[in-house]
């Protein structure tokens, strides 16, 4: 599973890119089939709360799946996003066993 990680409009650390790596490599566990996953981080009109912004997109044999969240630290946000995507993996996986 290839994993992209960008930061727009900062520098991401290299201990933020390595937590976000191995939150990300969890999602394996859910969905095998991962063809790559990219990381969006953005921070959203600066100096208040709440202006951290992490997407993730996980491409998957047929489908794209997406999940976007806001909070106070990045690392709260790709938990929140990882914990999400896990459940449309689920979903996912449920739907195309039924197929």
């Amino acid at each position: 599973m290839e994993i992209k990680i960008k930061s727009i409009h900062f520098d991401a650390t290299d201990q933020l890119k390595a937590f976000i790596e191995k939150k990300v490599e969890k999602l394996s566990k859910t969905y095998e089939d991962i063809q790559n996953t990219e990381v969006q981080l953005k921070v959203v009109k600066p100096a208040t709360a709440m202006n951290k912004e992490a997407s993730l997109s996980v491409t998957v044999p047929g489908s794209k799946l997406f999940v976007e969240k806001t909070c106070d630290t990045f690392e709260e946000a790709i938990d929140q996003c990882v914990d999400s995507m896990k459940v449309q993996l689920t979903k996912f996986k449920e739907k195309s066993r039924e197929n």
